[in-house]
């Protein structure tokens, strides 16, 4: 598959060098927006202090498709995937692991963005201590991996993540390279789909290396 370049981030300084997106920033499109948070920053406020990665991978999934949660209309449990762009959706998969979306359209209108993969940066210790585990790469490595490194559970399910809390999303002035573009990962409906987005060369990306490399 093709690849894209990605946006040069502009700096923008805040504490701990990151700036909170605001909601106007983020495109009212679900594959853009998609494509957009990679190279973002995912802030976990912690009693033990900052916690944050750089969002190496993310699979969107848009109004209409099969494979999302929002297919069937808004449930009590969905909801947070019809607030406005930018908010914390999360849900518990197969009773084990929490996972994180975005929600990406506008008030109404169900579809979100699965975080898969982070680059940890900020609090390392910290994310070692929630996963049990030593090796830096596999610490936020998956969707699951994620949400647990970052303490991320139903309790932040509806979170604005374009306000100073919690969880929040930021920029920093990295300068990233080429987004790559594949199917996702993991679902049987509309896999055919050309939804994932993911940094290119990056080690913290999941995924076949198969996959990896389109």
């Amino acid at each position: 598959m093709g690849h894209l370049r990605a946006n040069v981030l502009q700096p923008g300084r805040d504490r701990d060098g990151h700036t909170p997106l605001s909601r106007a920033e983020l495109p009212i499109d679900t594959v853009s927006l998609a494509r957009y948070l990679i190279g973002k920053i995912l802030v976990r406020e912690l009693p033990e202090g900052v916690v944050s990665g750089r969002v190496v991978e993310t699979e969107a999934y848009v109004v209409g498709d099969a494979a999302g949660h929002a297919y069937r209309g808004m449930t009590r449990r969905n909801r947070s995937l019809f607030f406005e762009r930018g908010h914390a959706y999360v849900y518990l998969a197969y009773g084990t692991s929490y996972m994180l979306n975005v929600s990406s359209e506008t008030p109404g209108i169900g579809a979100g963005i699965l975080i898969r993969a982070l680059e940890p940066l900020e609090g390392i210790p910290t994310m070692r201590r929630n996963r049990g585990i030593e090796r830096l790469r596999d610490l936020a490595r998956g969707p699951g991996r994620l949400a647990a490194a970052l303490r991320v559970d139903r309790r932040l399910d509806g979170l604005d993540l374009c306000r100073d809390g919690p969880l929040w999303l930021g920029r920093d002035d990295h300068e990233l390279g080429e987004i790559g573009q594949s199917t996702r990962i993991g679902i049987a409906r509309d896999a055919d789909r050309l939804l994932r987005f993911y940094l290119s060369g990056s080690p913290f990306v999941s995924g076949p290396r198969s996959l990896n490399s389109r």
